[in-house]
């Protein structure tokens, strides 16, 4: 499952991007802004925004929303460790699990479940 999300960019306003650069919203994600230097800055910086954004809402346990349609908006998506994350954080949602079942099931500790799902943990295939 990607999390690959539209964004909209917008110029400083006066023409140039010398004064404030490019800010990046996202509809989706109303906490999710950030900005560039340029276009291309801008964008880079929006891969940082993203991945705190779900960071954020997987730490409140909130709901992560479907992206829209990009119609043919740039979209950002974000890194493959914090996907992971949120891939495993929206499964267990759907599936009504709670971490301490999660880990009953999978035979391991449940603070290795809790390091699956922090979004700040650098997880690896190692569960012990």
């Amino acid at each position: 499952m990607r999390f690959c999300y539209p964004v909209e960019l917008t110029d400083d306003g006066d023409g140039s991007a010398a004064a404030h650069g490019v800010l990046v919203t996202f509809p989706d994600l109303a906490e999710a802004n950030t900005f560039g230097r340029d276009r291309r800055d801008a964008l880079a910086s929006a891969v940082d925004c993203l991945e705190e954004a779900l960071a954020g809402r997987i730490c409140e346990r909130a709901p992560i929303p479907e992206s829209s349609p990009a119609r043919g908006r740039p979209t950002v998506a974000p890194g493959g460790l914090i996907a992971a994350k949120t891939a495993l954080y929206l499964a267990l949602r759907a599936a009504g699990l709670s971490q301490a079942e999660l880990a009953r099931r999978m035979g391991v500790r449940p603070t290795t479940v809790q390091r699956l799902l922090d979004p700040r943990h650098a997880s690896n295939t190692n569960l012990r």
